[in-house]
């Protein structure tokens, strides 16, 4: 085999892994279209705003997920965010579980408290401002 018959092989290879690549890349968009069209019209039901035929788009919009799913061999499913009772899964026990984020919860004295390093009395940066106090520009 030539030199040129060669690169004309590995051409074409390429040429098939790209295609077979951009086809999986469609395939992934429109999931992801219809994926956004069934949770837009599943809020609207949930929020009380729903067509009277929501159900069966609803219906409809999942079959089609369905045969989609199975005719481009892609998985759906949402993937694990980590390991049960790991921090930031929800899980009782876990750190973070079921308590919201809030500016200000290290450590008085640590970055992001809105409170001095040394622990110095001096004017509270925190937001919202505390009621009683004022700021200075």
């Amino acid at each position: 085999m030539g030199l040129m018959d060669k690169v004309k092989a590995q051409a074409t290879d390429f040429a098939q892994q790209g295609k077979a690549k951009y086809d999986q890349v469609q395939a992934t968009r429109r999931a992801d279209a219809m994926l956004r069209n069934l949770g837009a019209v599943v809020y609207q039901e949930r929020t009380g705003r729903g067509a009277p035929d929501s159900q069966a788009q609803i219906d409809k919009l999942v079959a089609d997920l369905s045969a989609h799913e199975a005719a481009n061999g892609i998985n759906l499913s949402p993937e694990p965010t980590g390991q049960p009772g790991s921090p930031g899964t929800g899980q009782p026990g876990s750190p973070g579980a079921g308590q919201p984020w809030s500016p200000g919860a290290g450590q008085a004295g640590s970055p992001g408290t809105g409170q001095p390093q040394g622990g110095g009395a001096g004017p509270s940066t925190s937001f919202p401002p505390e009621a009683g106090t004022t700021t200075q520009v």
